[in-house]
């Protein structure tokens, strides 16, 4: 039996999202009433969401599903700071013309999610861009500035582990904590929000911000992280040889983003159920019941939720269809992703860890030569024993040329 009361709590406990919460038993009750205005604030570095902010948008869909009220806060004003949180270096600043594009790129991920419109529970979208940029700096310091400990600001995580290794970290990014809290002032005065979600690594940021309201005499405010998501190996979540996972099929196709969910990690697949998929509990507890070789019809659901809910069941069916019959007809199917090539570049003599790191299989031409001792590159389902070898017309097949890293990573080489 559940700890809480409210559909919402319930669910992101028994589904493992909750990691860390501010007075449990007063969002409880207000989650019970369907009172929560929760937010998530997604910043604009790059022209993509990665999978890495799929558990927060997933909590934002739950939010929602139970009666609650989501806000997507897209960071038009903090991109142009920079979050230092789990960072080693400062961000690069961008133009603002850089984020404006990033920002109108990122938006279209949260409709697959969430509701939008005017109804009570219906999502809202909002830029911190509003109001960030309308600051006073002298007021700013007066009314906000303040409220805030330097000492304390020293302790929080995102600035101290800079500080303990003696690598720098410069004024603009020290005030991004002072930004984000302003930001959970700014909605509660707006919408009536009064939780704020995110990863663990922004507990600190997050509860200086329910601080900041209390100093600043809004309505009670409420904390609550996910846990930061590693595999059972230890890796970081989301991270692969070839880069971040993207969310947007331009940055990375519905084929490549169901192979990801399909090579998941034994030990991860009932837990990835969970946290990525809307499945029932039941469902999700038959599926992880499979041991032995039934644990990969698991994955393929897996792969095939997940996709469903980013990229539409169309693309989902297609992708599952592709890696049927690539994995188990052997067949080069015409909807593997497909990277083109001048043909002049070809004609040359393409050398083949070139086109292995232009096909983005491999990070670069030192891992395709690691990759060729081990035995792990295949040009048309033959392995590669020569790192000197150079792709030609006669290795063309139906005009393109299958690369295969492993045994589940394909993609066509096209010379146009």
């Amino acid at each position: 039996m559940s700890a809480f009361k409210s559909d919402f709590l319930s669910v992101l406990s028994e589904r493992g999202y909750v990691h860390q919460m501010s007075d449990a038993a007063g969002l409880d009750d207000l989650a019970e009433r369907g009172e929560v205005v929760a937010y998530v604030g997604y910043d604009c570095t790059a022209p993509s969401l990665h999978i890495g902010h799929l558990l927060s948008i997933m909590m934002l869909h739950w939010l929602q599903a139970t009666g609650n009220k989501p806000i997507a806060l897209m960071g038009g004003g903090t991109t142009r700071v920079g979050d230092p949180s789990g960072r080693d270096e400062t961000r690069k600043i961008l133009t603002y013309e850089q984020i404006d594009a990033n920002k109108d790129s990122i938006k279209t991920t949260f409709a697959k999610f969430i509701n939008f419109g005017g109804a009570k529970t219906d999502a809202i979208m909002s830029d911190n861009a509003e109001w960030l940029t309308k600051l006073n700096y002298i007021e700013m310091l007066r009314d906000v500035g303040r409220h805030f400990s330097i000492n304390r600001m020293l302790t929080m995580d995102s600035v101290k582990l800079r500080l303990d290794r003696e690598q720098e970290l410069s004024f603009i990014e020290f005030n991004y904590m002072i930004l984000q809290s302003y930001d959970y002032v700014e909605l509660a005065r707006r919408y009536g929000c009064n939780l704020q979600m995110g990863g663990s690594d922004q507990w600190g940021n997050i509860v200086n911000g329910v601080d900041l309201g209390r100093r600043m005499g809004t309505h009670q405010l409420y904390a609550l992280t996910c846990p930061l998501l590693t595999t059972s190996s230890g890796a970081k979540m989301g991270k692969t040889a070839a880069g971040a996972v993207w969310l947007n099929a331009d940055m990375l196709s519905p084929y490549d983003y169901w192979q990801f969910w399909r090579n998941t990690e034994d030990g991860d697949v009932a837990r990835f159920l969970r946290l990525f998929t809307t499945l029932p509990m039941d469902e999700i507890s038959r599926l992880a019941a499979l041991k032995g070789n039934e644990i990969n019809e698991a994955k393929k659901v897996l792969a095939t939720e997940t996709t469903s809910l980013m990229h539409g069941a169309d693309a989902a069916t297609r992708a599952s269809e592709t890696a049927r019959q690539t994995f188990e007809q052997g067949e080069t199917s015409a909807t593997l992703p497909t990277v083109e090539i001048p043909r002049s570049e070809f004609n040359a003599g393409l050398g083949v860890l070139t086109a292995y790191a232009r096909a983005e299989l491999v990070a670069s031409t030192s891992e395709a030569r690691r990759q060729v001792k081990a035995g792990g590159l295949r040009v048309n389902d033959k392995v590669v024993t020569d790192e000197r070898a150079t792709l030609s017309e006669s290795d063309l097949a139906d005009g393109v040329i299958k690369l295969s890293l492993g045994k589940k990573k394909h993609v066509l080489l096209r010379p146009v």
